[in-house]
């Protein structure tokens, strides 16, 4: 699978945030995208997971002959974190599980809470969580309904350096499968020569992406 960006275009408000935003991604490939605050890095995620129609351009995952939206593929987990807090972690990690689809590779809800650190409390109210554990099992989201490819904007700010460690092996194991991912993060994530796109919001020009 190959996801591929062409010349993508984005406004607020009246103005363009960025324009002519292209990049190519393989399996087991990452992006990262830099840039201060402000500069379009969640504006572009949301472009590319379907939640924002662009200005221009186009953003499409293939396979072969095959072209699907990127939406069909992949997760977001974006500064919140999509759980009803009056549901249990159970119920909540069950509706993403139906929702999206599950697979021969998506793991159980007592498995992906497991493998976050927090097995055994999946029967507590979502709500009643700390905000770090809120957190891991919004992580979990992403094991419980296999995805190809995973679309994160700044998944552990403000979590422990545990919590940080934890998520860089599920990353790394999710490009070691094939997967691929493209994060807005000031965090390393144990990604190892990623491909880098800096955003400079509305002064924005075209760069080329360049390796670390």
């Amino acid at each position: 699978m190959r996801l591929q960006a062409l010349k993508l275009a984005a406004r607020r408000g009246e103005d363009l945030l960025f324009s002519g935003v292209s990049f190519s991604l393989a399996a087991g490939e990452a992006l990262v995208l830099t840039g201060r605050n402000g500069t379009g890095k969640s504006t572009l995620l949301r472009v590319v997971a379907g939640l924002l129609r662009p200005e221009a351009g186009e953003v499409f995952c293939e396979s072969g002959s095959e072209r699907r939206p990127v939406r069909e593929v992949s997760h977001y987990l974006g500064h919140r974190n999509a759980m009803k807090a009056e549901l249990t972690v159970a119920e909540n990690l069950a509706f993403w599980k139906s929702f999206l689809g599950a697979t021969d590779k998506s793991l159980s809800i007592d498995e992906a809470a497991e493998t976050v650190g927090l097995g055994g409390i999946t029967h507590l109210p979502y709500g009643y969580l700390s905000a770090g554990q809120q957190r891991r099992f919004a992580m979990a989201r992403l094991l419980v309904a296999d995805r190809p490819v995973w679309l994160l904007d700044e998944p552990t700010a403000a979590l422990d350096k545990k919590a940080d460690e934890m998520f860089s092996r599920l990353v790394t194991r999710h490009l070691e499968d094939g997967g691929l991912v493209i994060a807005a993060t000031h965090q390393p994530l144990g990604l190892l020569r990623p491909q880098q796109l800096e955003m400079t919001g509305f002064d924005y020009v075209r760069q080329d992406i360049a390796f670390s």
